[in-house]
C-alpha cells in the first residue's frame, strides 16, 4: 500500500512512522509512507497557504492552489484515482468497518488541514471520503490521520506477527474483546479463571465469547443494536439483564 499525506507539519509523522507496527510494516515493504509539505507548492511570494474567508468570519481558510498543485504532483503518473481522505469534523465517524474497507486499497491520500477550514473547492474536486475520529476539536488533521493510518495498516496481511490478532481485536467482531491473562496464574491472590487453564479449547472459546458479550453489554450496549445472536447468546443476554435488575 502507498500512503501519501499532505500536511503543513510533516515532521509530526517522523516519530510515528519510525516506531512499532508502522515501522515494521514499512521495513517489510508492505506499506510506503510519503509526507508532502504542501506549503512548498504555494505560488504566494510570502509562502502563505491560507487567507481570510469571503463574506467575513473568524479564522483563516486553506487556499485551494497549494493543495491542488500538490495533488497534481502526487497523482500525475497514476492511471487510477486513489481514495483521497479529508480529515474534517464534518466527516463520518471513523469505525473499524471503514478501516477494513480502506485496508483493501492500494493507494490512500490523506489531506490534513489547519486553521478554520478548507476552501470548499478542495472538498468538491479532490476528496473521495471525509472522516472524523470523534466529536472533539484538534489543532489539525495530523493526529487524526495518524490514528486512521495505524488502524488501517495493521490490517494489511503480514503486518502483525499473528494475522488472527486483527480478527479478534475489539470492534473487529462487532463486540469488545474478552479479558486477557498471562503468567503467573496467581498474582497477589488474583487468579486466572480456571477455564483458561483447562486446555479445553472449545470451553475456552465459549468462555471468551460469553465474556466478550458481557463486556459489550455493560460498556458499549450500542454495539449490540441490530446484531444477530445465537440462541445461546440470547440466553446469556437475558441473564445479564436479570443480574443488572437485581
Amino acid at each position: 500500500m502507498k500512503v501519501d499525506i499532505l500536511s503543513l507539519f510533516p515532521e509530526m509523522f517522523s516519530g510515528v512512522f519510525q516506531q512499532s507496527i508502522l515501522k515494521k510494516a514499512s521495513d517489510k515493504g508492505l506499506v510506503d509512507f510519503e509526507v508532502t509539505d504542501f506549503r512548498k507548492y504555494t505560488t504566494n511570494k510570502h509562502h502563505k497557504v491560507d487567507d481570510y474567508p469571503y463574506g467575513g468570519g473568524a479564522g483563516m481558510v486553506l487556499m485551494p492552489q497549494p493543495i491542488f498543485d500538490a495533488m497534481d504532483h502526487i497523482t500525475q503518473d497514476l492511471t487510477e484515482k486513489p481514495r483521497v481522505i479529508l480529515m474534517t469534523p464534518q466527516g463520518k465517524t471513523f469505525k473499524q468497518k471503514h478501516a477494513e474497507e480502506l485496508a483493501k486499497e492500494d493507494h490512500l491520500i490523506f489531506i490534513c488541514g489547519h486553521y478554520e477550514g478548507y476552501d470548499e473547492r478542495i472538498r468538491e474536486a479532490l476528496v473521495t471520503d471525509e472522516f472524523s475520529i470523534g466529536d472533539f476539536v484538534l489543532t489539525g488533521g495530523e493526529l487524526a490521520s495518524m490514528v486512521m493510518i495505524d488502524s488501517i495498516v495493521r490490517l494489511l496481511p503480514g503486518v502483525l506477527g499473528n494475522d488472527d490478532s486483527a480478527v479478534t481485536d475489539s470492534f473487529s467482531t462487532g463486540l469488545l474483546e474478552h479479558p486477557q491473562y498471562t503468567r503467573p496464574s496467581d498474582f497477589r491472590g488474583m487468579k486466572v479463571p480456571e477455564t483458561l487453564l483447562s486446555g479445553n479449547h472449545a470451553l475456552i472459546d465459549r468462555w471468551r465469547r460469553r465474556e466478550s458479550l458481557y463486556r459489550t453489554f455493560h460498556r458499549r450496549p450500542d454495539l449490540l443494536e441490530g446484531r444477530t445472536f445465537t440462541e445461546e447468546e440470547l440466553a446469556w443476554l437475558e441473564k445479564f439483564r436479570k443480574e443488572e435488575e437485581k
